[in-house]
């Protein structure tokens, strides 16, 4: 049992890290805008989460403009899909053994 829980990646341990990627892993690129409403998330709390998740590289950052106003998006990794592949993989050897 030890070993399915070193198997778990603690850059999805919050629940805010493990609803964008989510989010993410079944889009193409979202929207900054998206992620806050759909997640209920102040900007604050949103932008230090997808700083963590920038830092890992799980994710990656588009910012332009539309017009004159800011337009910043998100897409997952492959290694940022690969990682929570293989964290969802261990929840569910976790979740296997304990029944």
């Amino acid at each position: 049992m030890k070993s399915i829980i070193t198997k778990l990646n603690q850059a999805f341990d919050h629940r805010v890290r493990l609803g964008i990627m989510s989010v993410l892993v079944v889009s193409d690129w979202v929207e900054f805008t998206y992620l806050k409403e759909t997640l209920g998330l102040t900007d604050g709390r949103l932008a230090s989460h997808i700083k963590a998740l920038e830092k890992a590289e799980y994710l990656e950052v588009r910012k332009r403009f539309i017009g004159r106003k800011p337009n910043t998006t998100y897409r997952v990794t492959g290694q940022g899909r690969k990682a929570f592949q293989d964290h969802l993989d261990a929840l569910e050897a976790l979740l296997k053994n304990t029944r």
